[in-house]
């Protein structure tokens, strides 16, 4: 674990020294939070319609904002020619799997920090069960990403990754992005922890199944 701690600080302290892909990914967000509430007008002042349309909103942000930085996870790697490099690291290959995604996920993270108060301002709208939320954002990004952590690494060696990937991706996303949605849908409507146990429990099991496959497939996925 300490290993992949490093690997990930490597990463993160590359990323928050130039910001390229931290910026693209907010940007990218906020564009569609603005987009759709400049297409929205009218209905932003009609709290229930958006406490049904929210979830979906912040979702698509988040979906692809991710998409576009899981795109660059390997880009350092590729573009400076450190990849073989990578492969030679003295440390198992779970463990460069595991620091890939707590830095991609960090990231992630940040974008929707970011990302939902402007969703307050713009949208004008009020959310409560603040920590209830988190727990959803937090466990449906990290489905998110040890999955496209994973397709990143496979698609690095190919000319076409930034088209393969999402190709990839959002399919096996879906167990994630439903569960995700429909508890989202139900904090944001007032819902009480009850109501969301069941996406939470698919959240889990998703996580910690497609973590565990990562982990045991990650070595094959960087072989030419």
């Amino acid at each position: 674990m300490i290993r992949s701690i490093h690997i990930a600080a490597k990463d993160l302290k590359s990323e928050f020294r130039t910001k390229q892909m931290l910026n693209s990914m907010a940007i990218f967000s906020l564009l569609v939070i603005i987009i759709f509430s400049i297409s929205l007008g009218d209905l932003l002042s009609q709290s229930e319609i958006i406490s049904k349309i929210a979830p979906g909103v912040l979702w698509i942000a988040f979906v692809f904002a991710g998409t576009l930085g899981l795109s660059r996870a390997f880009a350092a790697e590729i573009e400076n020619g450190c990849l073989e490099g990578l492969k030679l690291c003295p440390v198992d290959w779970s463990a460069i799997y595991t620091g890939k995604c707590i830095s991609n996920a960090i990231i992630m993270f940040a974008v929707e920090i970011i990302t939902i108060p402007i969703f307050i301002v713009l949208f004008n709208y009020t959310i409560t069960g603040y920590a209830d939320l988190a727990l959803i954002i937090i466990l449906g990004t990290i489905g998110f990403v040890v999955v496209g952590t994973l397709l990143s690494a496979l698609t690095v060696n190919t000319r076409t990754r930034e088209i393969m990937l999402p190709i990839l991706l959002l399919p096996l996303i879906i167990p994630v992005l439903i569960p995700a949605v429909m508890a989202t849908g139900k904090i944001l409507s007032g819902g009480a922890f009850g109501s969301i146990y069941s996406e939470i429990r698919l959240l889990l099991a998703y996580d910690m199944i497609f973590f565990v496959v990562g982990q045991l497939v990650f070595e094959y996925t960087l072989q030419e």
